[in-house]
């Protein structure tokens, strides 16, 4: 049986055995677009209960559920971290797709590592200008406004698209208030016409270790320079807040993951947590 909560237009579905109400299954939803969209948050199916089919079976309630609920979505979007068969595939449109540098440290080596990305910054400052090596923290109307500006839109957002957390949401003023609710720390390169900008998210526990934390990084563009700039400055403004063991995604493109995994080569104790892997973005009909 099926029990879905909604909050704000975040749908939540648990789904219970019959016979005890043991949870077995849990999917998450927001509504999005201006109420034409649903973004698929995650989808959890216990271990003891994996392939059973429970996964689709609640994926078709969602649907179900949605389009009884709200007549007015027409598309469905999600982010896919694995490798969908041609199979799958074929039930989308690729919006975007997005690689990931992985990396874990203790947060106590994570100052030395900060000193040696600064160090190779200004080593090769040659190359960047003064500008580029100064990155803007920006207020929460100076982020808004410059992610649904046409020029980052159209030159920076993959498809177009703000990718923050696995939640890829379309850049229109009715998205702003998912963004706002989430505590994001924004940071470009500069104020105007930005060659990178980037959002983080606030860290939160996971089950690695008792004292683990890990938060996600998005940077949006193509100039490595640029890209590497605001990276480190959201690492060095997360720094006083954090502790323990610690995992972070930085989710940029392709095209630049090469340089920023050498960048990120230390001998700091900041190790790579996992090899390249990608983030799909991904989009169907309702």
């Amino acid at each position: 049986m099926a029990f879905p909560e909604e909050v704000c237009n975040n749908l939540e579905f648990s789904l219970a055995e019959q016979s005890d109400f043991d949870q077995v299954a849990l999917a998450s939803a927001l509504v999005v677009d201006d109420g034409k969209t649903i973004v698929v948050q995650g989808l959890r199916v216990a271990a003891s209960e994996r392939g059973q089919g429970i996964a689709g079976a609640i994926q078709r309630h969602v649907t179900e559920y949605v389009r009884c609920h709200y007549p007015q979505v027409t598309a469905r979007r999600l982010a896919r971290g694995d490798v969908p068969s041609p199979e799958q595939l074929t039930k989308y449109r690729i919006i975007a797709k997005e690689a990931i540098l992985s990396l874990c440290c203790e947060a106590t080596d994570l100052g030395l590592f900060l000193t040696e990305l600064h160090s190779k910054l200004h080593s090769e400052a040659g190359a960047l200008s003064p500008v580029t090596l100064s990155p803007v923290t920006l207020s929460q109307p100076e982020a808004e406004a410059l992610v649904l500006s046409d020029y980052v839109v159209s030159t920076l957002l993959p498809g177009g698209t703000i990718v923050n957390d696995w939640e890829p949401l379309r850049p229109v003023q009715a998205n702003l208030e998912v963004l706002r609710r989430r505590g994001l720390t924004w940071i470009s390169d500069r104020r105007f016409e930005p060659s990178a900008l980037s959002l983080c998210t606030v860290p939160y526990p996971v089950p690695l270790r008792h004292d683990a934390l890990h938060f996600n990084i998005n940077v949006f563009g193509r100039s490595l320079s640029s890209v590497c700039v605001v990276f480190l400055a959201q690492l060095r403004r997360l720094l006083p807040r954090l502790h323990g063991y610690l995992v972070f995604h930085t989710y940029v493109d392709p095209g630049v993951w090469a340089g920023l995994r050498d960048f990120c080569q230390n001998s700091a104790n900041v190790s790579f947590f996992k090899d390249y892997w990608e983030e799909l973005l991904l989009e169907t009909d309702l």
